[in-house]
C-alpha cells in the first residue's frame, strides 16, 4: 500500500500528541503550539473525516502550575499534578478549539476499562456518539485514580488501543523526533529516517534506542510497541515530529513526513480486536510443537490433550496467553476452564477427563472462535 493510498482510505484518524510536544522544557503548556495542533485537526474534520485525540499533558501541566522543574517520582505527587494539570489541559483546548466552533469532550480512562468486555464497549459506544455529534473525543489516562498505569504505562499504548477500538485506519503518532532512525543520529553520521517499515520484526525494534524525555514516560520502544500493536489489527501508523510547524498538514498532504509503519494482515473484526490485543491475560497455557501447529497453522482449537502447562489464578471464561515452551506468545484466547479444572486435565484425553472431573463441560480448552493468532 502507499502513503496516499493509506491516507484516502483512512476515514477514522486517531492522533496521539506526546507531554514534549505540548509543553516548554519546564513543564508549561505552549499556547502557540496547541493552537496550530488543534487547527490542523480542525483542517482534518473539514474533509470529512472522524478525529480523536489522545493527549498526553497533565502530570507536565500540573509541574508548571506548580513550579515543579522536575517531574515527581512518588505516585501521590504525580496524580496530584495530574488532577491539577488536565484541568489545564482541557481548559486550553477549548480555548484554543473555540474559533472554529468545534466542541471538546474529556474521555479519562485506564486499563482496567480496555479488560473489561462491557466497560471496553460502553467506551467506544461514547466516542463513537461524540464524534457523530460533530466533537472532538479528548482521550487521556486517568492519572488520578491509576496505580501501577501511572508509573509504567504510557499513552502510545493508549492510543494504540483507542485505534483498535474505534477500527480507526490511521494513527498519528506525534513526537519530538522526526521518525525511526536506521541507526543513532547521534553517533552515527550515516543514520537516516525510515520512510517506511513494512513489518516491525526483532530487526526494527532494535533500533530503538533507550532514550527517554524529561517531561514524557515513554521512549521509541514504546512507540514501536504501540505501532505493532496497532499494525497486526490492519491499520497504519505514522510517527512524526509534532514540534515541527503543519507537521500534521504535511501528512495529510501526502507528504513522506516521519515514518510509515505499513498494515500487515487482515482488517481484524472488532471482538477479535479486544480479544487479542486489548484485553490483559490473566493467566497462560503453555503449548507443545503439535498444539501449535494446530493452532496457528490449521486454524483449530486448542484441545487439553496439547496443553503442557498452566499458569496463572484466572476463572472460566477469563483471557488467558497461550505460549510455545520457548515462552513466546503465539496467541490469545477466552479459557473455558479455571485455572485449577485447567491445572488437573492438561495432556489428558477426554476419557480422562471424564474421570478426573467427573463431566466434561468442554471438549475444548479454548474454542477457535474465541482465538486469536497473534502476528
Amino acid at each position: 500500500m502507499t502513503r496516499q493510498a493509506i491516507l484516502e482510505a483512512a476515514q477514522t484518524i486517531v492522533v496521539k500528541v506526546g507531554t514534549n510536544v505540548l509543553c516548554d522544557p519546564n513543564g508549561t503548556l505552549d499556547r502557540t503550539r496547541m493552537q496550530a495542533l488543534t487547527d490542523q485537526l480542525v483542517r482534518i474534520r473539514q474533509t470529512g473525516r472522524r478525529v480523536a485525540l489522545v493527549s498526553s499533558g497533565a502530570v507536565g501541566a500540573g509541574m508548571g502550575r506548580l513550579g515543579l522543574a522536575k517531574r515527581p517520582s512518588e505516585l501521590p505527587e504525580l496524580q496530584a499534578c495530574a488532577a491539577i494539570g488536565q484541568a489545564a489541559l482541557m481548559q486550553m483546548y477549548q480555548e484554543c478549539l473555540a474559533p472554529s466552533g468545534v466542541q471538546s469532550a474529556q474521555i479519562l480512562l485506564t486499563a482496567s476499562d480496555f479488560d473489561n468486555r462491557t466497560r471496553y464497549l460502553n467506551a467506544r459506544h461514547t466516542i463513537r456518539t461524540l464524534l457523530e455529534w460533530n466533537c472532538l473525543p479528548i482521550i487521556n489516562e486517568n492519572d488520578t485514580i491509576s496505580t501501577a498505569e501511572i508509573r509504567f504505562g504510557d499513552n502510545d499504548q493508549l492510543a494504540a488501543m483507542v485505534t483498535n477500538l474505534l477500527q480507526a485506519e490511521l494513527l498519528i503518532l506525534l513526537t519530538v523526533v522526526d521518525g525511526l532512525y536506521s541507526a543513532d543520529p547521534n553517533t552515527d553520521p550515516t543514520a537516516r529516517i525510515l520512510t517506511t517499515v513494512p513489518t516491525i520484526d526483532r530487526s526494527v525494534t532494535e533500533l530503538a534506542g533507550a532514550t527517554r524525555s524529561t517531561l514524557g514516560t515513554g521512549g521509541m520502544g514504546s512507540k514501536l510497541r504501540a505501532a505493532r500493536l496497532a499494525t497486526n489489527a490492519g491499520e497504519a501508523v505514522i510517527m512524526a515530529n509534532g514540534a515541527k510547524p503543519g507537521v500534521i498538514d504535511a501528512i495529510m498532504g501526502g507528504a513522506e513526513v516521519g515514518t510509515l509503519f505499513l498494515p500487515h494482515g487482515e482488517n481484524m473484526a472488532a471482538w477479535k480486536r479486544w480479544l487479542g490485543y486489548t484485553a490483559q491475560p490473566r493467566g497462560s497455557l503453555t503449548l507443545d510443537a503439535g498444539a501449535v501447529t494446530a493452532v496457528v497453522q490449521k486454524g483449530r482449537s486448542l484441545l487439553p490433550i496439547g496443553v503442557r502447562q498452566v499458569s496463572g489464578d484466572f476463572d472460566e471464561g477469563d483471557v488467558v496467553s497461550l505460549r510455545q515452551e520457548d515462552g513466546r506468545e503465539i496467541a490469545r484466547g477466552l479459557c473455558n476452564y479455571d485455572h485449577r479444572d485447567a491445572a488437573l486435565i492438561v495432556g489428558q484425553k477426554r476419557e480422562q477427563i471424564v474421570t478426573i472431573l467427573g463431566r466434561v463441560p468442554y471438549d475444548e480448552m479454548i474454542h477457535r472462535d474465541n482465538l486469536v493468532v497473534l502476528g
